[in-house]
């Protein structure tokens, strides 16, 4: 049975795609693209986005995002290099999971901005 999952954005932006954002619930850059391993995120990605056209990113709040392997209940997450959430490996991370991922491509709430 699948677990019906709510995000509750504070700060929702927009910015500008410079690709085709194809795959929502992932961690966007500054710059409009999908985050690469060690980048810092603006937001996670909340709707599919052609290039050029405005992406919605949810920047603050509890927030869902793709998960790029297994991720443990509280514990930081960062983006990978498809822009999923990976356990941290150090102190810095994008947010903190609320839920446990037991596979790339399932899908978990985080906290950012705490």
């Amino acid at each position: 049975m699948s677990t019906v999952k709510t995000q509750q954005p504070i700060l929702t932006t927009s910015i500008p795609a410079t690709a085709d954002l194809a795959h929502k619930h992932r961690f966007v850059n500054f710059s409009g693209g999908y985050c690469t391993s060690g980048e810092i995120a603006l937001g996670t990605l909340e709707a599919e986005t052609a290039n050029g056209d405005q992406a919605p990113v949810n920047v603050l709040g509890i927030v869902l995002v793709e998960a790029g392997g297994p991720v443990a209940r509280a514990t930081g997450v960062v983006p990978d290099d498809q822009g999923r959430a990976v356990e941290a490996p150090a102190a810095i991370d994008e947010g903190v999971s609320l839920d446990e991922a037991l596979a790339a491509g399932d899908i978990i709430r985080i906290v950012r901005g705490i």
